[in-house]
């Protein structure tokens, strides 16, 4: 990664970097591409595909119905209402 190709993204994405930048950047980018490329020459014939690391076990629980919020208070802090809903001005 050179400091033209970054300066060409950096124009393409509307940023402005100094001269140094663009080196740093180009340094640092192009550590980033090379382990990419480490990654990309692991051998992975044989090797089952996971979807974590870790098995995770699931958790469930019954879903329960709770009333804890009563309508009157739901209600209470609307600016305007009919009956049990919202009142909004008409949208066309």
């Amino acid at each position: 990664m050179d400091a033209e190709t970054i300066k060409k993204m950096a124009h393409l994405s509307r940023l402005e970097l100094t001269e140094t930048e663009s080196k740093q950047f180009a340094g640092e980018l192009g550590k980033i591409m090379d382990f990419f490329n480490q990654i990309a020459n692991v051998k992975t014939e044989g090797v089952e595909p996971m979807v974590t690391p870790v098995e995770i076990e699931d958790f469930w629980r019954e879903d329960e119905k709770k009333n804890e919020i009563k309508t009157e208070e739901i209600m209470a802090n609307a600016p305007s209402r009919a009956g049990n809903l919202f009142k909004v001005p008409p949208v066309v």
